[in-house]
Parts: C-alpha cells; structure tokens; sequence
C-alpha cells in the first residue's frame, strides 16, 4: 500500500516535494516489508491432515464403527469404536490414511 502511495506523491506533488514524499512512501514499503518478513518467517505453515485432529465435526450416518463425518464442509469416511449417531458432534483424533478416527464429543454434563 506505501509503495502504491509513494507513487501516487511521485507524480501528484510539485517537484521538490515529489521526491521527498516518495522517498516517505518507499521507506515505509521498506520497512512494513520488514516488520511483515521478521513476524512470519519463524511459523511453520499449517497444511496436511494433521491440521485437523482436535477438530469437531458432525456425523453425516451412523458410525458403528464406520460412517461419513463432515468437517470444514467436506464429507470424510471416518471409524468410530465407541460409536456415533447421526448428527452427534465428534471428535478427530487420528487418521489412518484417508479414514478419520473420531470419537463422541462428551459434554461436562453428560455421561454415555
């Protein structure tokens, strides 16, 4: 955005001010390029399916012990052993390829 601004001063100002707002403008560039590079460089990007265990879904059909979950909007084969009706909110707590292992979300309340 600085740098599209240092631009704009660059051919908007009279002359001596053009190239002091500009050289404004490209410090600020420089420096937000800066600030954004030494914040992101040191994470670790999210992707892979290990993003999603801890994730809750919803079970599509019964999981007795396999059905189909949806989770983030995409339908997932997943193996419940403790089992799972239809609509009950589950857990991700592993994978096995493509094959979610989830489990029932308990709630603090109830018991099964």
């Amino acid at each position: 955005m600085f740098l599209l601004v240092s631009f704009v001063l660059l051919f908007s100002l009279p002359t001596p001010w053009n190239a002091v707002g500009f050289g404004l403008g490209l410090a600020a560039f420089l420096g937000e390029l800066a600030f954004w590079h030494r914040t992101v460089r040191h994470r670790r990007p999210a992707v892979g399916a290990q993003t999603l265990i801890g994730s809750e879904a919803r079970a599509l059909t019964a999981c007795r012990p396999d059905g189909q979950v949806q989770l983030s909007g995409e339908i997932w084969k997943a193996r419940c052993n403790a089992g799972a009706d239809e609509g009950e909110t589950v857990t991700v707590v592993g994978r096995k390829r493509l094959t979610l292992l989830v489990e029932p979300l308990v709630d603090a309340g109830t018991t099964r």
